[in-house]
C-alpha cells in the first residue's frame, strides 16, 4: 500500500512538472505568435495596389485570389453547414472547446483519428500558414491554441465567421467562399443552395480529396455527411434531407483566373522590392492598403503588348512553317506568307523526325522522366514509356518550340521604365525575359567596343582593313571572327564597322582597346548585374545579359552619357493619401558626352542605311532614332536597340532552350524579328502622340562637344575609364590610345573658337 502511494505521489508530481513546463514553455511561445494589432490587420485585408504613372490600376497585391464579401452576403446555407459541421458549439466556447478536444483525444487513442480543432483554430491556420503551419507537432499545437485566443479577444463571433469564410482554401486557385461558389456553381455566395453549400463546406475536411470535379461520388457521400448534421442541429428536416440526399451534385464549373492586369513580369518585379521596402519600414504590402505610383506608362504598355502579341505571333507561324518542311531554304521574307501555310504544315515535325538525340535529351531533363526513374524505372524504360505517351510528348513540344520575347522601353533622361514585357503569355510562361533571362546579346554589344575606342582616343573616321583575322588565345587556341560575306580587304572607318556590324573590324578594335576597358564601360554604362568574360569574343557579345542591362546601357548613350539607375517606382502613399517615400534613380557619368553623341551619330546611320534600316523602310519611323542590331550564333537569339531623345527600347525574340533555334538565316536575325517588335511598338507610340517626334539628340549644343572633345584630348588620363599604359610595354590586351593628329585638333580649336564668336 505505501508502494502504491509512493509511485501515485511520483506520478502527481511528474504530472505537475510536466503541467509547469508545458506552461512555461507556452508563454516562451506568444511573443512567436502574431499580435492582436496583426490580427486587426488581417482582418480588414486591404491589399496594396499598384498604379501607372498615367492614374491607372495596374495590379493590386492579395495574399490569394479571393473576393472579400461581408457576412451578410453569404448565404445562410453556408454559415448553418458550417456551424453544425465543424463547430457545433461555436457560439459557445472561447476559441478553444475543450469537451471536443477530449473527445478527440480518446478516439485518436483507440485508432480512429479526428480532429478537434474549432473554427478559431482552424482560422488561425488559415491566416498564418507560414508562422504556424500545419505539422504535427506540440509546439505547433500551442501557437495555434494562443493564436485562436488572440483571435476571440480581438474578433467578434460573427467576424471570426466572416474571416474564415474569406480565406479558406478551396483549390484552384479559389480562396474564400466567394471565389468557390463562382468557380464551382458560377453564382455569388450569396445564392448558394443547400446542396451547394453543402458541397462546399464538405471539402473542408480535405479539398483535394472530396474535390467534387475529380471525385464526384466522393464528394456526394461527404455532402450528404453535412446535410445529415445540418439535420442533427435542427436546420433541416428528415423529408428534406431524405430527398436532398438523392440528389447528384450538379456543378458550373469554371477557374476564376487572377487578374494578372496589363504588366504582370513588371508588376512581380515590383512587388518583390516592395516586400524589402515594406519590411525594413514595417508596412504589409497585403494588408496596409498602400497605394504605389509606378513609372509604367498604361498607353505605352498597351503598345507593347500588342507590339509583342503580333509580331510574334506572325514569327511563330514563320518557326512552325519552316521546322515543319524538309527543305531549309527561305520561302518569303514576308510573315504573312507564312501565316498561309501554318494550316497546312504540322508545325515542327521535321525538327522533330531529324532531331532524335535532342529530343530525347528533352525528355531525360523534363520532371516526369526524373519522377520515373527515382520510382524504380529503368532510365531505358521510362524513356520509352514517355515518348510514347502522346499528351506528354505534346506539352513538351508546346513547351519547347513557343517562340519567346522580351522589351523593355524606358525614358533615358530619368531611367523610368515606361513599359515592360516578361514574356508573349504570362499564363503559359512566367520566366521574366527582362529582368531574369540572360542571353547572349550578340552584336547589340558592339557599340561599348567602338565606344572604350573613341574614350581612349580614337575617332570615327580611323580606318581599319576588312581583312581574315586571327587573333591568338593562348595554348594553341586561334579566334577567327567572321562575317556573312568574305572579308573586302578595303579599308573602313570605326563608323562604318559599327554602322555596318562588320565583326572582323570589330575584333580589331577590340585588339586595339582591350577587352578590360570594355568591360569597364559596359559596367559604367548599365551592365553591371551579369557577368562580363575580358576576352576578345566579348566585342561579339558573347557574355550573356538582360535586357534590362541592354536597355540602361543604351539609355547612358542617348542621355549624353549619363547612366541613369533604373526606377520602377516614384512613390508610395498609405492608403489615406500620405506620402510615405518618394524615389529617383542615382545619375553619374559614364562616358565623355562627346563620346555619347558620336555613337549616337553612328547608329542614327546604322537605321538609316545599315542592318536596322527597317525601321524606317518598314515602319514609317521619323523621328530622330538611332540603334542596333543583333544576332548570335545559329540564328540563338534576335536583338534590337532603338534609342530616341524621350524613349529607348529593347526587344530579344529567341526560345527558352537555346538548342530550338529560328531556322533561315534571314528569319534569325535580329533585323527580322526583335526589330519587328520594337518598330511596331514605337510606330503605336509615334502615331498616338505618346513620344516627342520633334525631339533632336544633344540638345543643340554645338560649343560644348568640341570643347569635351579637346578635354577628352588633352586629358585622358583624367577620365575614370581611362588606364595608365606604358608605352613600353602596352601587354598582350592594354594598347596605348592613338593620338589624334595635330592638325586635326588645330582644325577643331579653331571650328569651336568660331562656334562662340
Amino acid at each position: 500500500m505505501a508502494r502504491a502511494r509512493s509511485a501515485g505521489k511520483a506520478l502527481a508530481a511528474s504530472a505537475a512538472i510536466g503541467f509547469v513546463l508545458l506552461a512555461a514553455y507556452s508563454i516562451v511561445l506568444i511573443p512567436f505568435t502574431p499580435s492582436t494589432a496583426d490580427l486587426r490587420k488581417a482582418k480588414s485585408d486591404q491589399p496594396s495596389v499598384l498604379m501607372s504613372i498615367d492614374g491607372k490600376r495596374i495590379a493590386t497585391f492579395r495574399r490569394s485570389n479571393r473576393e472579400w464579401v461581408k457576412l451578410q452576403q453569404i448565404s445562410p446555407n453556408v454559415i448553418n453547414a458550417l456551424i453544425s459541421t465543424e463547430d457545433r458549439r461555436f457560439y459557445e466556447h472561447g476559441g478553444i472547446d475543450f469537451r471536443r478536444t477530449l473527445a478527440s483525444i480518446a478516439h485518436t487513442l483507440t485508432g480512429d483519428t479526428q480532429g478537434g480543432s474549432t473554427l478559431t483554430q482552424q482560422l488561425a491556420r488559415n491566416l498564418y500558414p507560414d508562422e504556424i503551419g500545419r505539422s504535427r507537432s506540440l509546439t505547433r499545437k500551442i501557437k495555434e491554441v494562443i493564436t485562436a485566443l488572440k483571435i476571440e479577444r480581438a474578433y467578434t463571433k460573427d467576424e471570426i465567421l466572416e474571416t474564415y469564410l474569406n480565406t479558406v482554401p478551396f483549390l484552384y486557385n479559389a480562396f474564400g467562399i466567394e471565389m468557390a461558389a463562382r468557380t464551382y456553381f458560377d453564382k455569388p455566395a450569396a445564392k448558394l443552395s443547400v446542396l451547394e453549400s453543402a458541397t462546399l463546406i464538405g471539402m473542408l475536411k480535405g479539398t483535394s480529396y472530396y474535390n467534387p470535379v475529380s471525385n464526384p461520388e466522393r464528394a456526394q457521400k461527404r455532402r450528404n455527411v453535412v446535410l445529415s448534421q445540418m439535420n442533427k442541429a435542427g436546420l433541416l428536416t428528415d423529408s428534406a434531407l431524405a430527398g436532398l440526399k438523392k440528389r447528384p451534385i450538379r456543378l458550373d464549373f469554371e477557374r476564376q483566373d487572377e487578374d494578372t492586369g496589363p504588366a504582370p513580369h513588371f508588376a512581380e518585379f515590383v512587388r518583390k522590392w516592395l516586400i524589402e521596402w515594406a519590411d525594413n519600414n514595417d508596412y504589409n504590402i497585403y494588408l496596409d492598403g498602400l497605394v504605389v505610383t509606378t513609372t509604367l506608362d498604361s498607353r505605352l504598355q498597351a503598345a507593347a503588348n500588342q507590339a509583342v502579341a503580333r509580331q510574334l505571333a506572325g514569327l511563330q507561324a514563320v518557326a512552325d512553317v519552316e521546322w515543319g518542311m524538309a527543305s531549309s531554304r527561305l520561302l518569303s521574307s514576308s510573315m504573312s506568307t507564312y501565316a498561309g501555310m501554318r494550316r497546312r504544315i504540322q508545325p515542327f515535325s521535321y525538327f522533330w523526325k531529324s532531331r532524335d538525340d535532342t529530343v530525347d535529351a528533352f525528355v531525360r531533363e523534363s520532371g516526369a522522366y526524373r519522377a520515373a526513374v527515382d520510382g524504380g524505372a529503368a532510365p531505358a524504360a521510362a524513356l520509352a514509356q514517355l515518348r510514347a505517351d502522346s499528351a506528354f510528348m505534346n506539352k513538351l513540344r508546346d513547351d519547347k518550340t513557343r517562340l519567346q520575347a522580351g522589351f523593355i522601353a524606358m525614358d533615358p533622361a530619368n531611367g523610368e521604365v515606361r513599359a515592360w514585357v516578361g514574356s508573349r503569355d504570362f499564363q503559359t510562361d512566367q520566366y521574366d525575359h527582362v529582368a531574369r533571362a540572360q542571353r547572349q546579346p550578340g552584336s547589340t554589344f558592339k557599340p561599348f567596343v567602338y565606344g572604350a575606342a573613341l574614350v581612349q582616343g580614337m575617332l570615327p573616321d580611323n580606318t581599319f582593313i576588312d581583312k581574315a583575322v586571327e587573333i591568338p588565345l593562348g595554348g594553341g587556341a586561334v579566334w577567327r571572327p567572321s562575317d556573312l560575306s568574305p572579308p573586302s580587304n578595303q579599308s573602313m572607318t570605326l563608323r562604318q564597322g559599327l554602322m555596318y556590324s562588320k565583326n572582323t573590324i570589330t575584333a580589331q578594335v577590340m585588339q586595339e582597346v582591350g577587352p578590360k576597358r570594355v568591360v569597364d564601360l559596359a559596367v559604367s554604362m548599365g551592365v553591371n548585374q551579369s557577368k562580363l568574360d575580358p576576352v576578345p569574343a566579348l566585342a561579339l557579345g558573347t557574355s550573356p545579359v538582360t535586357m534590362l542591362e541592354m536597355a540602361t546601357a543604351y539609355s547612358a548613350i542617348a542621355n549624353g552619357g549619363d547612366y541613369r539607375q533604373p526606377v520602377v517606382v516614384t512613390r508610395i502613399a498609405d492608403r489615406n493619401g500620405r506620402v510615405l517615400a518618394e524615389f529617383e534613380g542615382t545619375q553619374r557619368r559614364a562616358l565623355p558626352a562627346v563620346v555619347a553623341q558620336d555613337l549616337v551619330d553612328i547608329l542614327r546611320a546604322a537605321v538609316t542605311q545599315g542592318t536596322g534600316a527597317a525601321i524606317r523602310s518598314q515602319f514609317g519611323i521619323q523621328a530622330d532614332v538611332a540603334g542596333k542590331t543583333g544576332t548570335t550564333q545559329n540564328n540563338t537569339d534576335g536583338w534590337f536597340m532603338l534609342m530616341h531623345p524621350g524613349l529607348v527600347s529593347g526587344a530579344w525574340v529567341g526560345f527558352n532552350d537555346a538548342r530550338v533555334t529560328m531556322r533561315s538565316s534571314y528569319w534569325g536575325q535580329g533585323a527580322h524579328n526583335a526589330l519587328y517588335v520594337v518598330g511596331d511598338f514605337f510606330r503605336q507610340a509615334q502615331n498616338g502622340r505618346l513620344v516627342d517626334v520633334g525631339a533632336r539628340f544633344g540638345g543643340g549644343s554645338v560649343v560644348s562637344p568640341m570643347l569635351e572633345r579637346m578635354d577628352g584630348w588633352l586629358g585622358r588620363d583624367k577620365h575614370p575609364l581611362a588606364v595608365p599604359v606604358d608605352p613600353a610595354d602596352p601587354g598582350p590586351e592594354e594598347v596605348a590610345p592613338a593620338e589624334p593628329r595635330q592638325d586635326e585638333l588645330e582644325r577643331i580649336i579653331e571650328q569651336a573658337r568660331e562656334a562662340v564668336q
